[in-house]
């Protein structure tokens, strides 16, 4: 018999066959449950890298994280296992020849933003290696993460298209002002000449 306690109330019970026990029914649901999130995960991001971290101090892990967070996205250690499981059935499945040793998933909604803050901490912690990544169904190798990391985020091609918008609206204020400008410096010319005479 197994005791199970919640609470205040307990509960007892025999494991099926006798082969199961309590805590390992608790660890596969455990287990399933992450699975099933970090599945959602691959198929709602813009893009994913998978990186070595061995040799990272907690601080260290933990600064990656914070600057991840801070940009908009996430870091995630997983059992590599469980990683090749839960890219089953999304498009980044091409990945998962790259989960061997100590890996780490960054991933973002923003297809850069993952790439971009990775690279950039890999610059200056070389215990941080990108193997590669995804983003959407196509596979990149490392070289394509750093590809993909000097390219302009969503929030910048957004200003840039804004600044672009609104650069010929000024150009076209600033020519409709100046024949208005002229003329009126022209009836200015004729009233002194008119005055002087």
């Amino acid at each position: 018999m197994i005791r199970a306690a919640k609470g205040n109330q307990t509960a007892w019970f025999a494991p099926a066959n006798g082969a199961v026990n309590w805590r390992e029914a608790v660890d596969r649901a455990e287990k399933r449950e992450f699975v099933t999130s970090l599945n959602e995960t691959f198929k709602d991001s813009g893009s994913i890298v998978v990186a070595h971290y061995a040799g990272l101090t907690v601080a260290q892990m933990n600064d990656y994280r914070s600057k991840m967070r801070q940009a908009g996205g996430s870091v995630k250690v997983a059992k590599n296992r469980l990683a090749k499981i839960a890219l089953q059935g999304t498009d980044a499945e091409g990945i998962s020849n790259l989960f061997e040793g100590q890996t780490l998933i960054a991933y973002s909604s923003d297809p850069i933003v993952a790439a971009k803050v990775s690279n950039d901490f890999a610059k200056g912690n070389e215990k941080l290696v990108i193997l590669g990544g995804a983003m959407g169904p196509t596979t990149l190798d490392a070289d394509g993460v750093k590809a993909l990391a000097t390219m302009p985020s969503l929030d910048e091609l957004r200003a840039k298209l804004v600044g672009m918008i609104n650069t010929p609206a000024t150009r076209i204020a600033g020519v409709l002002q100046a024949p208005a400008g002229q003329l009126a410096r022209v009836f200015g010319a004729y009233a002194k000449k008119d005055e002087a005479a």
